[in-house]
C-alpha cells in the first residue's frame, strides 16, 4: 500500500479530535445558545462571573468544592492546557506525560519549545503513570540536565478509556509530590464512566488540593465539540494564586475568550438541570454498550484491547495481527491509520498520535461514527432500548467486525504447520 504523503500528517494541524458523541445538539443547548446570539459584547478572558459561579456548582457536586476567584474558562482545554504550561514550564521547565495520552498535550508544550517526556502506564489502565517508571524518568531526565516540572495525566482517559484505580492513583500523586512536580488533571471524561456505581474515580485534586490543577473540556459530555469551552479549577494557596493570575494574564494575551453564545450553553449545561443530566446518562449508556461490542469484535479477532470503562472509544492493538497486515502493506501506526480509514469509512487515528511508537500497531476506534449516518439514525440510537439491534448499528458494527475477522484469518494462514 502506498504510504500517504507525510505532509498530510502533521501533529498538530491534522491531530485526531476528541471522540465525538454523534449525537445531535440537545435541543434545549441549542436554545439558550439561541437565545445569547444577539450578545455582541465580548466576554472577560478567563469567563464571566455566571459561568464561573456555575463551574464551582459543578465541581461541588463532585466533592470538590471551589471558589469563583480560582477558576478560570477558555474556549477549549487546549488553550487552558498551552496557558499553564507556559505558567509553569516556559522558563526551563520539562513536561511529563503518560505513554500513549491524549493527542493535544504534548504538542501545546513542544509549540512553547518546552520538551516533553513519556512515562509508561501500568497494562491495567493508561492515563496515570506508573509511580516507579515515574521515579525514574525524573531521575533520567534530571541526570541529563533537564528540570521535570509538570505532570499531565487523567484518571478518566483518552485514549486507552480506562479509569486508574485509586490505589495506582495515591502512589503515582505521591511519587509526583516527593519529586516537586505540579500536577494537571485533564478529567474531560470523568463523567462518560460507563458503570458508575461499580467505577471508583477520584481525582488527584482530592489527594493533593494544593499541588493540582483540573482542566475539563466542556466537549467530553456537556456540548458540542464545535462550542469550544473548558474551565480550570486552581489549586489553594499562595500557589494557586499566582499560577490563576498567570494563567489570566496568558489568555489575555491569547484574547482566548468564549463566544457570549456558547458561554450561555457552557453555564446551563454546568448547572446541570434535568435535561442535560438525562442525556449525558443516555448517551453514556449508548456508548457503552456499543464499545463494549466494538472491544468484543477486537479481542474475536485476536488483537488486544482493554476493557473500555469510559468514554466513547476503545484503544486497540493490532500487533498480534502484524503478519496479516504486513501483507497488505502495513507496517507502523500510520499505515494502520490509513488503512483501517479506508476500510471502515470513519477515523481510526493511530497510536503515534497519543506518543506510541510508530512501530506498534495501536488505533483510537470511537463508537460515535458507529451511530448512524443521519440525526434521524442517530436520534434512534440514543432513544432505543436495544441500539445494537438497530440496522445501522448492526451494520456498522458487522462492516468493523468483518474487517477485523478477515485480518484473523489472514494471521491464521501465516501461522507456521504445528
Amino acid at each position: 500500500m502506498r504510504r500517504t504523503d507525510r505532509e498530510g500528517h502533521g501533529p498538530v494541524r491534522y491531530g485526531p479530535p476528541l471522540p465525538g458523541d454523534g449525537l445531535p445538539v440537545l435541543p434545549e443547548l441549542a436554545a439558550h445558545l439561541a437565545a445569547a446570539a444577539h450578545r455582541a459584547e465580548p466576554q472577560p478572558a478567563g469567563g464571566a462571573p455566571a459561568l464561573l459561579e456555575a463551574a464551582c456548582g459543578y465541581w461541588t457536586r463532585r466533592g470538590l468544592p471551589w471558589v469563583p476567584d480560582r477558576v478560570a474558562a477558555a474556549p477549549g482545554a487546549p488553550a487552558l492546557l498551552l496557558a499553564l504550561t507556559a505558567a509553569l514550564a516556559t522558563d526551563g521547565g520539562d513536561v511529563l506525560v503518560p505513554r500513549p495520552c491524549a493527542a493535544w498535550w504534548a504538542p501545546y508544550a513542544r509549540v512553547l519549545g518546552r520538551p516533553v517526556f513519556h512515562v509508561p502506564t501500568q497494562a491495567e489502565s493508561g492515563g496515570v503513570p506508573d509511580p516507579y517508571a515515574l521515579l525514574e524518568t525524573v531521575r533520567r531526565v534530571r541526570a541529563e540536565g533537564g528540570d521535570p516540572r509538570l505532570l499531565v495525566l487523567s484518571v478518566a482517559d483518552d485514549p486507552t478509556a480506562t479509569v486508574a484505580p485509586p490505589e495506582l492513583l495515591h502512589e503515582t500523586v505521591e511519587a509526583a509530590t516527593a519529586e516537586g512536580l505540579h500536577l494537571v488533571s485533564d478529567e474531560t471524561w470523568r463523567d462518560t464512566v460507563h458503570d458508575p456505581h461499580g467505577t471508583v474515580l477520584l481525582s488527584p485534586a482530592e489527594m493533593l488540593p494544593d499541588r493540582v490543577t483540573v482542566v475539563t473540556d466542556l466537549a467530553g459530555a456537556l456540548l458540542p465539540a464545535g462550542w469550544p469551552a473548558a474551565v480550570a479549577r486552581f489549586p489553594s494557596g499562595a500557589t494557586g494564586e499566582r499560577l490563576h493570575a498567570r494563567v489570566l494574564d496568558i489568555l489575555t494575551a491569547l484574547d482566548a475568550r468564549i463566544a457570549a453564545p456558547v458561554a450561555a450553553a457552557a453555564g446551563y449545561a454546568l448547572d446541570e438541570p434535568q435535561p442535560v443530566t438525562e442525556r449525558r446518562e443516555a448517551a453514556v449508556r449508548l456508548h457503552a454498550r456499543v464499545a463494549a461490542a466494538v472491544h468484543a469484535a477486537v479481542v474475536a479477532a485476536g488483537a488486544l484491547a482493554r476493557p473500555p470503562q469510559a468514554g466513547r472509544h476503545v484503544y486497540a492493538d493490532l500487533g498480534p495481527l502484524r503478519e496479516a497486515l504486513a501483507a497488505q502493506g502495513v507496517g507502523d501506526a500510520q499505515e494502520l491509520e490509513d488503512f483501517l480509514a479506508a476500510r471502515l469509512g470513519m477515523p481510526a487515528p493511530g497510536g503515534h498520535r497519543f506518543g506510541d511508537e510508530l512501530a506498534a500497531l495501536r488505533v483510537r476506534l470511537s463508537t460515535g461514527a458507529l451511530l448512524g449516518g443521519t440525526d434521524d439514525e442517530r436520534t434512534e440510537s440514543l432513544t432505543s432500548p436495544a441500539p445494537l439491534e438497530l440496522p445501522h448499528v448492526h451494520r456498522a458494527l458487522v462492516s468493523l467486525g468483518s474487517v477485523l475477522d478477515d485480518l484473523r484469518d489472514d494471521a491464521q494462514r501465516w501461522e507456521s504447520p504445528r
